[in-house]
């Protein structure tokens, strides 16, 4: 995709002629993105137990996209789980934090963003950005708790007998409320399993499930405080059952960008590469 269509005439302007990649090495999902001669290419990937493997694959897949060497590059920076385990010898490194490489790559995305939700495998996070550099304001994280995140999800997903993609959208079919009141993992799981066994359809047990994770999350937006835009990233970003059960209960509407938000860290890393890129040769 051309950077001028991604990002707009002002920031597409605004990068160098430098090629660059960001690597976000999830807990589920590896994600990456390579910006230069006015294009970008994009590349995803189950993470794997080695970070480094996993990146020189997502790596190897981008420059093949581009029709490049990893010679031509002139900075990689990595985030999320997996960042401090990327290293290239012979292309400088820098390794950033996922939440300022999601406020990026939101700020990028979705210029004037101010907040932004982001839910991946094992935490969420809300964050406040300034809409103007797409540098973070504040934020606050849960990490000591897995409701509500990816891998939650997928656990329940599979009690309902769903695949994890058709859990949001079956959430969309639900005809009753059901109120699920566990805060921990554990119970919650344990609350859908008798809620099955009195017969209550998977539909509404999903629907009950995305509320009471949105609740979670809407918590952590109280924080940090509201200020519209309000834009969802992350591995649960393309929920639709999340996405609604956030947009009621904060009682606010989601931004969509023309991009998918799965990328936001990838994409942010690649254009903190670019800028760092800039900064050093102005």
């Amino acid at each position: 995709m051309r950077a001028q269509d991604l990002f707009g005439d002002g920031l597409a302007a605004d990068l160098p002629a430098a090629i660059t990649i960001g690597i976000d090495i999830g807990s589920r999902q590896a994600k990456a993105a390579l910006i230069g001669g006015g294009e970008v290419y994009t590349a995803i990937t189950s993470s794997g137990v080695d970070s480094q493997d996993t990146a020189d694959q997502l790596v190897g897949r981008l420059l093949r996209k581009a029709g490049l060497a990893r010679k031509d590059l002139a900075l990689v920076v990595g985030t999320g789980y997996g960042r401090i385990a990327i290293d290239y010898e012979e292309v400088p490194t820098l390794v950033v934090t996922e939440i300022s490489c999601h406020a990026m790559g939101a700020h990028a995305l979705n210029r004037g963003t101010k907040t932004i939700i982001d839910i991946g495998g094992q935490d969420a996070k809300a964050i406040r950005v300034d809409p103007d550099s797409g540098r973070v304001v504040e934020f606050v994280l849960n990490d000591k708790c897995a409701a509500g995140t990816g891998r939650f999800l997928e656990r329940i997903a599979e009690l309902l007998g769903y695949r994890l993609d058709e859990l949001g959208e079956k959430s969309l079919l639900s005809q009753k409320k059901i109120d699920i009141s566990s805060q921990c993992v554990v119970f919650a799981e344990s609350e859908v399993i008798s809620l099955k066994a009195k017969g209550e359809r998977p539909e509404d047990i999903a629907a009950a499930i995305h509320h009471a994770s949105a609740r979670r999350v809407r918590n952590l937006v109280n924080r940090v405080g509201l200020d519209p835009e309000l834009v969802f990233s992350g591995g649960v970003s393309n929920n639709l059952g999340m996405k609604r059960a956030l947009e009621q209960l904060i009682g606010h509407p989601i931004s969509t960008p023309n991009f998918d938000m799965v990328y936001a860290g990838a994409i942010g890393a690649a254009v903190i590469a670019q800028r760092h890129y800039q900064a050093g040769h102005a």
